[in-house]
């Protein structure tokens, strides 16, 4: 399953996002939701411990001047590649 967070780790339940994931899923950070995986994060701490692959929007992380603070443990892609994740995962649960 694909799951995309598009709010910031402070207003959401992230604890219960993770909760949800299995081996195998994957978790698309966009819009606010790419704060979750800045580097020294509290929330970024739980990403890496979830079993799931981790990806963030590189429009939305220039978009916030934060292309320099995200986690090298996060892949950074282009639409090109999220579209890919959506052909990959049928299934998908916006959080």
């Amino acid at each position: 399953m694909l799951y995309t967070l598009s709010h910031s780790p402070t207003q959401c339940d992230l604890p219960a996002l993770l909760r949800l994931t299995a081996q195998g899923d994957a978790l698309l950070l966009l819009q606010d939701g790419v704060l979750a995986g800045l580097t020294g994060s509290a929330s970024l701490d739980l990403l890496l411990n979830a079993p799931i692959s981790l990806f963030a929007l590189q429009d939305d992380l220039d978009a916030r001047g934060l292309a320099g603070h995200i986690s090298h443990k996060i892949a950074v892609i282009g639409y090109t590649h999220f579209v890919e994740l959506t052909e990959k995962h049928r299934s998908q649960m916006a959080w």
